[in-house]
């Protein structure tokens, strides 16, 4: 079968490789679509971060070239022995973390806080950029009826969003900002907003995603290239939002999320960073600000598929592009480097 493999920063192969062997409590998947994610484009143009490059990652025992692609959805055409959720036939979307069941986060049922913490494609074990994969049985969520296969590969990423916003402080009525309209950011918009956000700023350059963000649900939108951001979001919320989501992964962008915020407001990062990043600790300690981390989501799925079934999530409006897997560097991963006006790029593997 054919998979995207990465080798390398800027290398990023099409080859054929063997199709996995069907094991007791695993399920094969036909993958249907799969979307490029902004931490795949991150491995592409400056990995690894997250990819094991040296040392074989403690879960999937694997080094790179490993394939890529963890936001996916697709057919169940075989399940191993023991497997009882689903059947053969079944549509499905995938959770793609990797945990190990053993340390205290994992004890506790923070998975996603695992001590050695992986993801399916991008630690090994497959990936969704295959025409064929295979994950642990309590990995796959069947997907609702009505719910299309391009919808079901966004449910990773729109996960990643709900549970900022659960994990954050905000509350219904609250006012907040979303530094950064990419995928994550605009659908942590409409998370806040199902949340019950009254007021939603959002930071960006780029036109094509401010249109976006105005779109799913942004009350006003802001470019820092022509506004003082902070002095802006200050004046026009009274004193500073109460939460604000940091989406960038830009160093700069961090101390203006915080420096928006009012007195016991919130900062929350989402991104996964290639740089470190200075603040002012001080902007914290004088108004006792706080400042969160999260990463990826846990126990959301079934509520992130409600939400995106019902409407509530119209995750479907960020695709900007459908692309064969063959054309995955050219039209995927460089498109979305040059090409300003992409925010979700699904491919189909098979």
């Amino acid at each position: 079968m054919k998979a995207a493999r990465w080798h390398g920063a800027k290398d990023i192969r099409v080859e054929e490789i063997a199709e996995p062997v069907i094991k007791s409590g695993m399920v094969k998947i036909k993958v249907e679509w799969c979307g490029i994610c902004g931490s795949d484009l991150h491995e592409y143009l400056a990995g690894p971060i997250l990819i094991p490059d040296k040392e074989p990652h403690y879960i999937s025992k694997e080094t790179a070239p490993l394939v890529m692609g963890h936001e996916f959805s697709g057919q169940v055409i075989e399940i191993g022995d023991g497997v009882t959720r689903v059947q053969v036939g079944d549509r499905v979307a995938v959770e793609p973390i990797l945990s190990c069941g053993e340390c205290d986060a994992c004890r506790l049922g923070r998975y996603n806080l695992c001590d050695h913490l992986g993801f399916h494609g991008l630690a090994g074990g497959g990936g969704g950029f295959s025409e064929v994969t295979m994950v642990k049985e309590h990995m796959v969520h069947k997907l609702p009826d009505g719910m299309s296969y391009e919808q079901g590969a966004l449910v990773e990423p729109a996960a990643v969003a709900l549970h900022s916003v659960r994990q954050s402080r905000m509350k219904a009525g609250d006012k907040i900002a979303v530094f950064g309209a990419g995928p994550i950011g605009l659908l942590t918009i409409q998370a806040a907003k199902a949340a019950g956000a009254s007021e939603i700023y959002v930071i960006e350059l780029s036109e094509e995603r401010k249109a976006f963000a105005e779109k799913v649900g942004a009350t006003t939108v802001l470019d820092p290239s022509k506004v003082d951001v902070v002095s802006e979001i200050r004046r026009l919320t009274n004193g500073g939002v109460d939460v604000a989501f940091e989406v960038t992964g830009v160093p700069v962008v961090l101390q203006q999320a915080i420096d928006s915020t009012t007195f016991d407001g919130e900062t929350v990062i989402v991104s996964i960073w290639e740089t470190e990043a200075s603040i002012q600790p001080n902007n914290l300690v004088l108004k006792e600000r706080n400042l969160t981390g999260i990463i990826a989501y846990r126990n959301i799925y079934p509520a992130v598929m409600k939400l995106i079934s019902q409407g509530q999530m119209n995750a479907d409006l960020l695709i900007t592009k459908k692309i064969s897997l063959g054309q995955i560097v050219e039209e995927g991963f460089e498109a979305l480097v040059k090409e300003k006006n992409q925010v979700k790029i699904l491919v189909k593997p098979s």
